[in-house]
């Protein structure tokens, strides 16, 4: 199928101005000028007018629990699963599945099946292998084997450390998982990144630190979340990202700030992403370490977030794009993801001055259409 959409202010992230975009199947054909009456002529061809309307990379979120999260009240207190219509809405095209806490009653298979469930329903996914504990549990019995064999995992994560719920790793363990994961990635053209979950604790990043400091390790196989808890740790997070590693915020209502702050200590933009934690936990626990209070993090809060950082943050539209979208793809070695151009996926939002998407694409096939949703999920019995 053909389609051109045309009359969009584009943000590949970096600003274009006012282009035609032409979709051929899957993937972006070309961007510029281009005849409609030729384009209409094509069977089976469609023909978009997105004037007036901000065109932007769909969305990468690379911490999704897509099997649901938590349990650490209880049984009763496990997350549900990601429905893929929470996903669409949110502007995400691409996610990255995660185990957390429970990597007991929650398993690798299930993740899998999850992500390869959502593929079909129309989004891209990918997943980690390995959860908070180390020694990693995994499919094969091998980090590296994970990666190596089974398509859908790019990585490890998200492996807990500063954490009450951590298992408490060496440094030693740290350097292990990072190395199986990079030489994972070498031998599988994946990225080989370690993502890791980073507590409240004291020691907040020094370990990762160590790591880099202490062993020959490729920074950018270092990738650590939840770096917005508190401003030490934010400047402890650009530090790390001057190595060469990748500092991720979870978006929340302290996003702008915090991202002011990475600025403020002259953090590298190009370090920096943001994810949303869906449908994990966002657990509150007292001095002995007894849960207090427990809500699910919501992917919506990545939208809000993107658009309120643009507004607030004193940075470009395209510069906090770059956090959802080139920067994640970078991070994540999706060479075909996360930009406006020639060759890469058609995963294309289309955004009016209220923020609101009008038109939305995941791998050249529709999405949204004149602000109405398309996607639903397999099971929605909701009147269409």
């Amino acid at each position: 199928m053909v389609i051109l959409i045309r009359g969009a202010e584009i943000c590949a992230p970096e600003p274009l101005g006012v282009c035609d975009i032409l979709v051929e199947g899957s993937r972006i054909a070309y961007l510029g000028e281009v005849d409609r009456h030729t384009v209409e002529q094509l069977p089976g061809s469609a023909v978009i007018d997105a004037t007036g309307l901000t065109a932007v990379p769909g969305f990468i979120d690379p911490h999704v629990h897509i099997t649901g999260g938590g349990g650490e009240g209880g049984y009763a207190t496990r997350t549900p699963e990601i429905d893929v219509a929470d996903i669409i809405s949110a502007g995400v095209t691409t996610v990255v599945g995660c185990l957390g806490t429970d990597s007991i009653t929650r398993s690798h298979s299930g993740l899998i099946a999850k992500a390869r469930g959502l593929e079909e329903e129309g989004i891209t996914t990918f997943v980690y292998t390995g959860s908070y504990q180390l020694p990693a549990r995994t499919v094969t019995g091998s980090v590296a084997d994970d990666i190596v064999l089974i398509d859908k995992v790019i990585g490890a994560g998200e492996i807990a450390i500063s954490e009450r719920r951590s298992f408490q790793p060496t440094i030693e363990q740290l350097a292990d998982i990072v190395s199986q994961c990079h030489v994972g990635g070498l031998l599988s053209g994946k990225a080989g990144v370690t993502h890791f979950h980073i507590g409240s604790h004291s020691t907040r990043l020094e370990p990762l630190h160590r790591l880099l400091d202490d062993y020959p390790i490729a920074p950018p196989a270092v990738y650590a979340t939840h770096i917005t808890r508190d401003v030490d740790l934010i400047a402890e997070a650009v530090g790390l990202a001057a190595k060469g590693a990748y500092a991720d915020m979870t978006a929340g209502a302290s996003t702008v700030e915090a991202v002011k702050k990475f600025v403020e200590f002259g953090g590298s933009l190009e370090q920096l992403t943001l994810s949303s934690d869906a449908n994990g936990s966002l657990p509150k626990f007292d001095a002995q370490g007894r849960l207090t209070e427990l809500k699910v993090a919501d992917q919506s809060k990545l939208f809000e977030q993107v658009w309120a950082c643009a507004e607030t943050s004193g940075l470009s539209l395209s510069q906090v794009l770059s956090f959802v979208t080139a920067n994640t793809a970078d991070a994540l070695k999706l060479p075909r993801k996360g930009r406006i151009r020639p060759g890469c996926d058609a995963d294309l939002l289309f955004v009016d001055e209220e923020h609101s998407i009008q038109h939305g694409f995941a791998l050249g096939r529709p999405t949204i259409s004149n602000g109405e949703q398309l996607v639903r999920s397999t099971f929605d019995q909701s009147p269409r």
